[in-house]
């Protein structure tokens, strides 16, 4: 046994549980806490569901990499520990879950400091982008009025290209990647990159607009509101 345990790998040695079940086998509390927070995509499940998704198909989209399988295992994990609560078809943060909040979101901040922007923009996912768009985007600017707004990726592949974002009276807000049937207000047709640095905070709107990564068409005044409507990230840098 003893020779076993020598020849297996590093990884499998520091990952195995100790004799009372736990990873670490320490009572430092920041150990304690790794063994929940720290498994694979934790992090990130929490990060959505701090951003307002409850129902597992809509933590899912904020998630799109991430196989449902493991998705079920982490809400039962966090639900068994006490960080959540599963009320019908919907997952509640508890007093707990909530007080996560500020410690993902200075995670993400010091990303955003720290981590090197080719890195972070690296990892490119319109999908994503899109459905954080939409639950950032600010509809008070916006004429009291169905607002349809359309989205054009040129260089994303077909059914990549085109997304869009009708507000409606009352602060609804909807995605669509297949063509609503609407007459369009404004078409942003925008590099995928040069749309998430902006919208991220490594930009602004007013840089990739003036550069002609961004180009808006349509209504000439909600064109020229785009930045106080469209919304950021809530971790982007304040200019």
């Amino acid at each position: 046994m003893g020779q076993q345990l020598a020849e297996g790998s590093i990884d499998e040695q520091l990952t195995a549980p100790s004799g009372d079940g736990s990873i670490y086998g320490q009572f430092c509390p920041v150990a304690m806490a790794a063994e929940l927070l720290a498994t694979r995509w934790t992090l990130v499940v929490l990060g959505e569901m701090l951003s307002g998704s409850t129902r597992f198909n809509e933590i899912h989209r904020g998630v799109p990499r991430m196989s449902t399988a493991l998705l079920s295992k982490r809400l039962r994990e966090l639900t068994a520990a006490g960080v959540m609560t599963r009320q019908g078809s919907e997952y509640v943060l508890t007093p707990a879950g909530r007080d996560l909040a500020p410690i993902v979101q200075g995670l993400g901040r010091w990303a955003l400091r720290w981590v090197d922007t080719d890195c972070s923009l690296g990892n490119l996912d319109v999908r994503l982008l899109m459905w954080n768009v939409r639950r950032n985007l600010r509809p008070d600017p916006l004429p009291p009025r169905r607002v349809v707004v359309e989205f054009h990726y040129p260089e994303l592949s077909p059914d990549e290209q085109r997304f869009w974002l009708i507000v409606a009276p009352g602060c609804a807000v909807d995605l669509c990647s297949i063509e609503p049937g609407r007459e369009v207000d404004v078409l942003v047709t925008a590099d995928l990159r040069a749309m998430t640095s902006a919208w991220m905070g490594i930009s602004t709107f007013a840089e990739e607009i003036d550069a002609g990564r961004i180009n808006l068409d349509g209504d000439a005044k909600l064109a020229r509101s785009f930045a106080s409507w469209i919304g950021r990230s809530g971790l982007a840098r304040v200019e």
